[in-house]
């Protein structure tokens, strides 16, 4: 029972609608079988082969029909009861399948596999129908839908000579492949253009990158930090170019030797608190009032102020202004710790 549970070909449906696929496919099973003689006219075949070749085109048919059929049990009465019944599908299908053939066009399709599909589709519903196409019909029908534009491609390939459609069809895909290929290639960049060269990017964050084998691939050997650094504005130290902090203010001067500009790997830092150099300001030891002085020679505008250092009865004083008068002991720092 599991064995007639299983269907061998598509179920002859009521409407008649695949008769003609139908009757090809249990013709061929039916001679796999073994049984191809019992649905020929005056056959000779046993009772058992007759049995088993009923068996097989019931099973293969529509519930309707099986019930329609039912007193019949000669395989060959009800193979031509069918063929009676259905046969009129070929006057059905054949003006369509002529129609489909005169309109197909190559030139009418975005690929080779759709125009290939289609026109083994028709010519397989022509010679069902008893209509004769050759490969030769085959391939003239392709060469004179040959796009308008393409009318040197047409030519080169009929120049090849083809005999079998299989052959024009073959290299048809592997040009259509080869095409696909170039496009995507043109595609990619513009013509004449050179692809972008590769750029490493380098994040101030003040975090330690984890690829800290190499000094390019951390930042060392152009930027150092330490203490709380953001981007250019933080804490630290550093080497190269222009370094502004947003906390300390600080100007960086260097002029390396295979810059532009300089020829010397000097450093100058300038104190913005005394106008000082060597030191920072953080740790600048001039004493305030001098301080203040400096302050306000930076506020008169065009105005250049010299500070001199003036010696009367031991006595030595600054002469500014309000005649501010300063001790030589304010330059230096005592052992005690005061200016």
């Amino acid at each position: 029972m599991s064995n007639l549970a299983k269907l061998e070909i598509v179920v002859l449906d009521i409407t008649g609608k695949n008769y003609l696929s139908w009757v090809l496919d249990a013709e061929i099973h039916l001679d796999a079988k073994g049984l191809g003689d019992t649905i020929k006219e005056e056959n000779k075949a046993t009772c058992q082969d007759k049995a088993k070749a009923m068996i097989f085109l019931r099973h293969h048919l529509h519930e309707g029909l099986k019930t329609e059929y039912l007193t019949v049990k000669d395989p060959q009465i009800l193979w031509s009861n069918l063929k009676e019944r259905y046969d009129h599908q070929k006057t059905v299908i054949l003006p369509k399948a002529r129609y489909d053939w005169l309109h197909l066009r190559l030139q009418d399709f975005k690929s080779v596999s759709e125009y290939n599909s289609v026109m083994f589709k028709i010519t397989f519903q022509l010679k069902l129908c008893g209509e004769k196409i050759t490969d030769a019909d085959m391939l003239e029908k392709t060469y004179s839908t040959f796009h308008a534009n393409n009318v040197v491609l047409q030519t080169q390939y009929r120049e090849k000579g083809f005999k079998k459609y299989s052959e024009l069809i073959s290299c048809f895909l592997v040009a259509e492949q080869n095409n696909e290929l170039l496009m995507k290639n043109h595609e990619a960049r513009p013509t004449g253009s050179t692809p972008f060269p590769e750029a490493n990017v380098t994040s101030h964050t003040g975090k330690v990158s984890k690829n800290t084998d190499h000094a390019s691939s951390s930042g060392r050997g152009q930027w150092r930090g330490r203490g709380r650094g953001r981007g250019f504005g933080g804490y630290g130290r550093g080497r190269g170019g222009y370094y502004k902090s947003s906390h300390s203010h600080q100007k960086w001067d260097r002029k390396d030797g295979k810059g532009e500009k300089g020829k010397s790997d000097n450093v100058t830092n300038v104190c913005h608190r005394c106008g000082g150099k060597g030191h920072w300001s953080r740790v600048c030891l001039t004493p305030k009032h001098l301080v203040d002085v400096y302050q306000q020679s930076l506020k008169k505008k065009g105005k250049n102020v010299e500070t001199n250092l003036v010696f009367e009865d031991g006595e030595g004083d600054f002469d500014y202004g309000d005649a501010t008068y300063l001790d030589v002991a304010d330059f230096f720092t005592s052992p005690e710790g005061n200016n």
